[in-house]
Formats: structure tokens, sequence, C-alpha cells
């Protein structure tokens, strides 16, 4: 959750930092604060409660400073005060740190330091960190750092100042994630690779339970047990300018825009509608009896990857006859579940590092389960531990409400689903053939949905003062409704709950009124006379109805007090056009409510923490 970044260079490095904290701004924090080592004068640190930009003024304060590190704050230990933000200092004044994560034994550490006369001055757990490695130091610990970072139990990514040792900077990583830049005669250290994009493509992903002492003269990783690793570099491919706006006044909003894009970068070289097949190369590993015989299939995920796996349940049960099961990745870590050889379960994560997902897919792992994984990110730690998996290409996602990375992951499953449909012999070449071309042309589908931006918006402008609103759909777009009120709730801040449309008689349907928008999800499919019903029974007790149709659809319009349309397609790719109207509607809402749209309250983009 929170954001840091390193730098060691033969230049000033605090401009470097503030932008680098700039990019980090979307995962979300609430306070920020930089600690050079200048020449001749050892740390400057400079803290602020707030955004990133507060520390602007502090900037010729940094001058001189050759090596640095910065962070953005997401307050667990402590409320955000300047005092609680980092980077926090030893009482000696010797080193300066920066944590993301959770030292779950600071506790008893900070008992046993305060029986030394070691003095605190935050509520954090994070200040231990520095406190016991200065601690270590005054002990006569030949490396200090090393035998700190032994006793510490929890997640941490670390980046570490020595004042005494001014021209080496060390990153230590134990489940939260950090990687190294390598640039032109310097080099970085960050928790994403957005904090460094603009000076460098070449990376290295730092594993669990590894130190790296990085100089001007390059770096050298060991493990905690002082064993020397050896990384390849891995290159971003990612262009600066997909982590700049572009124009459009919120990152969700040119998120949202960038859907049709994409998908058709997910699709390329996997999806062939003329053969009427899908190629995963990914998936290989994954032998075609092992999921010929496949008898338990487990997907797992937290929030919106978790909707995006209830989808590919109904598209995996479908298409090829799979027994599935959704569980959220932050229950299923702590049951007792029946996992073992022979099963197979899937990790969705956007960025590759949600701490649940990941502890989910090492337990199925000890269990002798298969595991894959479906990322947005190259190199993140879920892609390298699952070794097996999917990449959803598609490209960085700013916003913290995810929009581009649902719909990549719900057409990532359509895709696995034809696929594994055709393996399994239960899907045949024909309608693998219509659905892969169906598939193809959801682009073009998305985009369209896109247009009616406008129209949505003068929707959202007669529900934006609303405290409370339902959302209904049945079937495989049920999740979407789940989906839609998560948006809403997120940037928006109105109440929104999800539900089967048939289950709105067992308990919701008492909160309707003519004060309670409800917002049904009414394509063309099956069951869409059930909705209409359903529709009746909400406008029968005056609840205002907004509903999602397909074109063409004159009776949801008689019906409802709104109607928004989209284009026809087979209903069980539905999900990923109906979904448009429901992030637009959401991303609207909050814009005419004032919420900060990209950096919600409370809320991160890669909870990396638990």
């Amino acid at each position: 959750m929170c954001g840091i970044i390193g730098v060691i260079a033969r230049r000033d490095v605090g401009a470097t930092l503030l932008e680098g904290l700039k990019n980090l701004e979307y995962r979300g924090y609430d306070s920020a604060g930089f600690a050079v080592i200048r020449d001749g004068d050892g740390f400057v640190v400079r803290k602020e409660v707030g955004r990133v930009g507060q520390l602007d003024q502090y900037l010729p304060d940094a001058a001189g400073g050759k090596i640095g590190i910065a962070h953005t704050r997401w307050a667990t230990h402590g409320p955000p005060t300047q005092i609680n933000a980092h980077p926090h200092l030893s009482n000696d004044g010797r080193f300066a740190i920066v944590h993301n994560g959770i030292i779950e034994n600071y506790a008893v550490l900070r008992e046993l330091l305060e029986k030394y006369g070691v003095r605190f001055v935050s509520q954090t757990d994070s200040e231990v960190v520095a406190q016991l490695i200065a601690h270590e130091a005054r002990n006569g610990a030949a490396d200090p750092i090393r035998e700190a970072v032994l006793r510490l139990e929890g997640t941490f990514g670390l980046l570490i100042l020595d004042r005494e040792n001014p021209n080496r900077l060390v990153a230590v990583r134990q489940g939260s994630p950090l990687l190294i830049g390598i640039g032109e005669g310097e080099y970085y250290a960050a928790s994403d690779a957005a904090a460094i994009l603009a000076h460098t493509r070449q990376v290295i992903y730092i594993d669990d339970g590894e130190i790296a002492e990085i100089t001007l003269d390059g770096f050298q990783t060991h493990t905690f047990a002082n064993e020397p690793v050896v990384h390849a570099p891995s290159r971003i491919d990612w262009e600066i300018e997909s982590i700049e706006k572009g124009g459009y006044p919120h990152f969700m909003l040119k998120e949202i825009m960038e859907q049709p894009q994409a998908l058709r970068n997910c699709f390329a070289g996997r999806l062939r509608p003329v053969e009427g097949t899908v190629r995963l190369g990914g998936i290989a590993p994954l032998e075609d009896d092992f999921i010929r015989r496949l008898g338990r299939l487990v997907i797992t995920g937290c929030g919106t990857a978790w909707h995006a796996g209830l989808v590919g349940e109904y598209l995996l049960e479908e298409l090829a006859r799979l027994s599935v099961e959704v569980e959220y990745a932050s229950e299923l870590r702590y049951r007792n579940p029946i996992l073992g050889y022979g099963d197979l379960l899937i990790a969705i994560s956007q960025s590759g590092e949600t701490a649940d997902t990941l502890a989910a897919l090492r337990e199925a792992r000890l269990r002798g389960a298969r595991v894959m994984g479906i990322c947005n990110v190259v190199g993140s730690t879920i892609a390298r531990e699952a070794g097996i998996g999917v990449y959803t290409h598609a490209g960085p996602e700013i916003g913290v409400a995810s929009t581009k990375a649902f719909v990549t992951q719900v057409a990532t499953l359509a895709m696995l689903a034809i696929q594994w449909g055709r393996l399994r012999g239960v899907l045949s070449h024909v309608d693998a053939t219509r659905l892969a071309e169906s598939l193809e042309q959801i682009p073009n589908h998305i985009a369209h949905a896109c247009g009616q931006s406008d129209t949505i918006r003068a929707i959202a402008e007669a529900y934006a003062d609303t405290s409370n609103a339902l959302y209904l759909g049945r079937g495989i777009n049920f999740p979407i409704a789940l989906e839609g009120a998560l948006k809403l709730k997120e940037i928006a801040y109105i109440h929104a709950e999800g539900y089967p449309a048939a289950e709105m008689k067992h308990g919701p349907i008492a909160l309707i009124d003519e004060r309670m928008p409800v917002v049904v999800i009414a394509t063309e499919d099956k069951i869409r006379d059930k909705i209409l019903s359903n529709i009746h029974e909400i406008r029968a007790r005056k609840g205002r109805v907004v509903a999602v149709a397909t074109e063409g659809d004159t009776a949801i319009a008689e019906n409802a007090s709104h109607v928004i349309y989209v284009p026809r397609v087979p209903p069980i790719l539905s999900p990923l056009v109906n979904v448009i109207p429901l992030q637009l509607l959401a991303y609207h809402a909050a814009a005419i409510r004032g919420c900060e749209i990209d950096k919600p309250r409370n809320l991160a983009k890669s909870v990396t923490v638990e």
C-alpha cells in the first residue's frame, strides 16, 4: 500500500525522489516524506501530512544530496501525523528507514529496546526497525542491518541509509514488493516500477528473504542467511505516457476509455477466431491430460478480482464443464481448505502482489495442488511464484478503482474457458469459433458503450445525492451487479449493495421506496423476462429503476426511469459490455459529488499487507 523509492547517483536526487513519489500517489497514502544524505551535513529529513506536492517546498534543502529515500504512508499503526510519517531516524541519527508492510512483533521489540533506554518518538511499528538496527550497531554487530532483519516478524519492504556509510543504499524484502532499477551510472529501488519508469526500463525483482546492497559500482543480493543470489534483469515495456492522464481529468476515466485497446492487447496472438481456437502459451506446463481429468478448480482473489473470478465460474462451468469454486483469498488463507493433488487453484490479482491472494496461492501449493496466476504486472510475485499463468496486458492501471484490469481478467477467463472446453471435448468447433469471433468484436462494442458517457452523466446527476443504491443482476451478470455496487462505494462514497435479482424478495425489497435507485442489468438472455418481472416489483413500490438493456428493447424503456443501452452480444459474454455503463455511472456520480476519484479515501491500489 505504501510507496517507497530510493536513488543513488552522481547528481542531486531530491527531484527524482519527489517525482517517484508523485508517480506512486495512486497507491493510496495520507502523508509523505524524504531523507537524503547531504555532503558534510548528514541527514536532511522532511515530512508532511497530506499530498506529496507539499514536499516541493523542501527541494532546496535536499541540494547536495546524492543518495536518498522517500515514502508515501498509508496509516496502520498511529494516525496520519508528521511524526508518524516516514522516513524514521534512529535515536543516534545514524540510520534512516522507509518501510512498507507491518512488523507483527513490533510491540515486543519496542518494549525490549525501551528497557535498553531507546526513546521512541512515533506510534508506528516501522520506527522499531530503525531503532533495532542502531541497537545492533551499538552492540558491535558486524552487519547490524542483517542482524536486525533476522529478528523481525511480519511483512516488510525496507530501504535503509547509514550516515556512516553514505554511499550505500540497502533494500530488504519480506512479503512486500521491491525492485532495483538499473540506470546509466545510477541505481534506484522502489516498491513499484511506476516510480522509476522515467529513468530506466531495466529492473531486478528482489525475492522474499533477500537483502540487496546498492552502490554506484553496482549491487549485490544475498539471502537473510548471507547466501549470494543472482537475478537476471527484466525489461519494463510500459511507456511513460501510460502513467500520465493524457488530457483526461482523471486516470479512471482514461482507463475506462482505454478498455477497447486493453482487450485487443489481451487477445493479441492468443485469440484465433478463424481456427476456432485459443492459445494461452503461459499455461502450457499444465498438461492436457491434467486439464481433461481436472475435477476441482478453485479461483481466488480479492475485491474486483474476486468478482472477475465469479464471472469466470459461470464461463468455465458452461463452456468447459468444470466444477468451480470461487473463494475470497482473505478467507481461504485462514481456513483448512480441501485442496490437494489433482486440484488447480487460479489466483487473480492485477498487481500480482496482493498479500492475501499470494498467501492463498502458497497455501494451495503446500497442500499439493497445482497453481496458476492471472496478473497484469509482468515479473510480479504471484506471476513468478505460480510459474504458470496468463498476463492480461492491460497496461498500467493508476486509478485505485479497477476498470481495464477487470475486463481483461474476465476476457482471459473467457479465453481459458474456450481453450479448455475444446480440450475437454465439451465445446464444439462450431461453438468455439462463434464465441471466438464474438469475443474478438467485444472491444468495438465496449467502445460503443463508452460513447454514451454524456448520457450516463445525465443519469448520474439525477441520483448523485442519494445515500443508498441497489444493484441487481441474474446469472452471469450477478457478479457485474456486485462490481457496479463496489465501484459506487469506492469512489462516490454511496452505500450500495449488489444482489441476484431473484433474492430481492428475500429481504432487500423492504428497502425500496421513492428515494431508492435500483440499477438493474436487464440485457437479453433466456431469463430476461424474469428480470422484467423484478422491475415491475420495484416500480410497484415506487423505486426508481436505472436499467442496462440491449439496444432495441423497448419493453424495458416502458418500465424504467432511465435506460442505458448496450450492443447485443452473446449472453455469456455480456458481462464484458454490461460493466462499462456501471463504471461510468460511478465515475460521473463521484465527479458530481466532488470526490477524489483516483485516490479515494482510505483505499490503496495494491493491498500488500493484511
